[in-house]
């Protein structure tokens, strides 16, 4: 066994790797740019380098760095993680020649999963069921209508070296096609420097359904598996399950054999993930093999109880799988949601900043896990991906799992920047989800004006209500016991109360009782049992019998309750101060129809316009970037630029100013 680890990542990830390389008395080394010198993987690991600035090709992409640590601190094997280094072939070579391990698959592996046409080729010699199209690259638009044509639409345009929704188009016609093809190649040859397209055919209502593998270098490889991925954002994953509520037994077994066939073809050694789509009908078609650990596979830890780190350093070290395919175990049922730095209200545009608050719920062996990179006051930058943490649950059975994962997500208090946990929440809720009747297209057909506040309908808005007046209500009664009030002057506190929101009005009574109160509300009495205390985020009690976690925090005059998604901000006043209130006129919004709005925090790193120029609609005005996201503004009307109020190079906040239109 190795006595030392480098892990050539950061974040959630390379924390997660560092707690299981300490549980098995191996020490680590972590790597660091200068955005990362106080992150919590540095303070982790035994040992910490620096390997350059903060932008990933400087410093996580640099393999001379990393192998340049591994050399100054002893480090025997380099794990990568996901992203970055970990399905680099020249890295995994590298390493091989230095004489240090490469803790994943051999790079001949790596080189035949990575070409999506070689791939291919390679799963049907295996016996691997494959997509019907064209394997060979395409060399125009015209041949590609024509080969639509053959396979016939609707057809799915893609790029050799693809990954993450880049270089993919859906065409249903030939204009499509054509237009699919010319946008597919250009994007793919900015994005992976290869304008290899190929076509296949496009399959309906398809669900993405991944096996996960596992060989060591003495030939046993074993399947640990599916995991259901099929909700997805832009090709995204979003949420991710196991068992897959869709596939039969069957199917699981066969499905479980290709992929153990495909691995087996190129002499698999490590943990991997072979890709499926899946139709309605069960018919399923390898998608893609992914030589690395998937983001996602905590649950399939949860299921088997086995630590796929682990295994793979196991592995590394030369060590046989220690039990066979009879034994891997599929207990109950996990689900995962990614929880990042978002808005959702804002189409999902990257939050950067200052994690002001951060408290995941509690974890609870076998039932409520938290992987996780950061800790409170940690700096969310605009350099890496917007992954904050993972939410992982487990119960014996799929409903268990969704209403733990509900409770945990009520209870993941996050301040300072923008995250999507309200979407989690919804998302997790939604019918067709808990039914398990999803597919990769759930989220675009149930949200196709985006996610809104509106989408958040709460069924039981009273409790939202109860909590701000009852949180109210504690806090006049608590002001009013100040000691050295004048005899005969002290407040007398009513339990009549109006909580005002700006679409709502609830006129209610809080009666203060030993362990919660009584609300009285419309004729009915309403019981609320909690040990709350003033100042805590969470409020954890019993409402009517059912328990309930929910966050409430006095923000100025407003108390702000948040529970099941939903934010409920609210007025809590006297019925005189509400009568009074009614009488006050409404403050009109400032016009700020003339000026060029941040839609994200992120750097300025184009402006493209002067001061007395005038543009037109859809002319390109300012570039934004941020976590891997480049964000282009355009100009809505006719204008002219009055006045510019950033230069390019500038950190901006959500909503800044970025010029002034006359």
């Amino acid at each position: 066994m190795f006595q030392k680890i480098l892990i050539a990542n950061r974040g959630e990830i390379a924390c997660r790797i560092i707690r299981t390389a300490r549980a098995m008395g191996v020490k680590t080394v972590a790597v660091y740019s200068q955005a990362d010198k106080d992150a919590l993987h540095v303070d982790l690991a035994d040992e910490a380098v620096a390997i350059g600035p903060a932008p990933a090709r400087q410093s996580y992409l640099n393999i001379d760095a990393v192998i340049t640590a591994c050399k100054q601190t002893g480090a025997e094997a380099v794990h990568p993680g996901y992203g970055f280094l970990s399905e680099n072939e020249a890295f995994a070579r590298r390493l091989a020649a230095e004489g240090i391990v490469f803790i994943g698959p051999q790079p001949d592996a790596i080189a035949a999963m990575g070409d999506k046409i070689a791939s291919k080729r390679l799963a049907r010699e295996a016996g691997v069921n494959v997509i019907p199209g064209h394997d060979e690259p395409i060399g125009s638009a015209r041949q590609a209508v024509e080969i639509a044509r053959e396979v016939g639409y609707p057809v799915m345009i893609k790029a050799s070296a693809g990954g993450g929704g880049k270089g993919l188009r859906v065409a249903h016609n030939d204009a499509e096609a054509a237009e699919g093809f010319d946008s597919c190649r250009a994007e793919a040859a900015s994005a992976f420097g290869d304008d290899r397209v190929f076509l296949e055919k496009y399959i309906a209502s398809p669900r993405h359904i991944e096996i996960q593998v596992l060989g060591d270098a003495h030939g046993q490889i074993v399947s640990l598996w599916e995991r259901e991925c099929s909700l997805q954002r832009r090709h995204q994953k979003v949420v991710e399950e196991s068992p897959s509520p869709f596939l039969d037994e069957a199917t699981r077994q066969a499905m479980s054999e290709q992929a153990v066939a495909l691995a087996r073809a190129v002499a698999y050694q490590s943990a991997g993930t072979v890709e499926f789509v899946v139709g309605a009908d069960r018919s399923f078609y390898f998608l893609e093999m992914n030589t690395r650990l998937q983001v996602e596979h905590p649950v399939t830890e949860m299921i088997t109880g086995l630590d796929l780190v682990e295994q793979m350093i196991r592995v590394a070290a030369g060590e046989k799988l220690g039990f066979t395919q009879e034994q891997v175990r599929r207990d109950g049922w996990a689900i995962e949601c990614r929880i990042n730095a978002e808005n959702p209200f804002r189409n999902f545009l990257p939050s950067t900043g200052r994690l002001v608050r951060y408290r995941p719920p509690d974890a609870e062996l076998g039932a409520v896990r938290i992987d996780t990179g950061v800790v409170e006051g940690d700096e969310i930058s605009i350099h890496y991906d917007s992954m904050i943490a993972k939410l992982i649950t487990h119960g014996r059975t799929r409903n268990e799992a969704i209403g733990r994962m509900h409770e945990a997500l009520d209870a993941f208090v996050i301040r300072g920047v923008a995250s999507n946990l309200a979407f989690q929440a919804a998302l997790t809720r939604n019918p067709r989800f808990v039914a398990g009747e999803i597919d990769t297209g759930l989220i675009a057909e149930d949200y196709p004006d985006g996610f809104r506040p509106s989408s958040l309908i709460h069924d039981d808005p009273l409790l939202l209500a109860a909590v701000a007046a009852y949180a109210r209500r504690r806090y006049i009664e608590r002001a009013s016991a100040v000691s050295g009030q004048l005899e005969g002057h002290s407040r007398k506190v009513d339990d009549d109360w109006v909580v005002l929101t700006d679409d709502a009005r609830y006129e209610l009574a809080v009666v203060l009782e030993a362990g919660g109160c009584t609300i009285v509300h419309g004729g009915a009495r309403h019981q609320l049992r909690t040990d709350w205390k003033l100042g805590d985020l969470l409020l954890r009690g019993v409402w009517n019998g059912r328990e309930v976690c929910v966050q409430v925090e006095r923000i100025g005059l407003k108390y702000r309750v948040l529970h099941r998604g939903t934010q409920f901000d609210a007025f809590v006043m006297t019925p005189r101060a509400a009568e009074l209130l009614a009488l006050m006129p409404n403050k009109p919004a400032p016009d700020l129809s003339k000026f060029l709005l941040s839609p994200m925090p992120g750097l300025l790193a184009e402006l493209s316009v002067q001061v007395g120029q005038e543009v037109h609609a859809g002319e390109t005005l300012a570039v934004i970037e941020a976590m891997k996201m480049r964000n282009v503004l355009k100009a809505d009307h006719d204008r002219i630029v009055a006045e510019l109020l950033a230069e390019p190079g500038a950190s901006l906040a959500v909503d800044q100013p970025i010029l002034r239109f006359e």
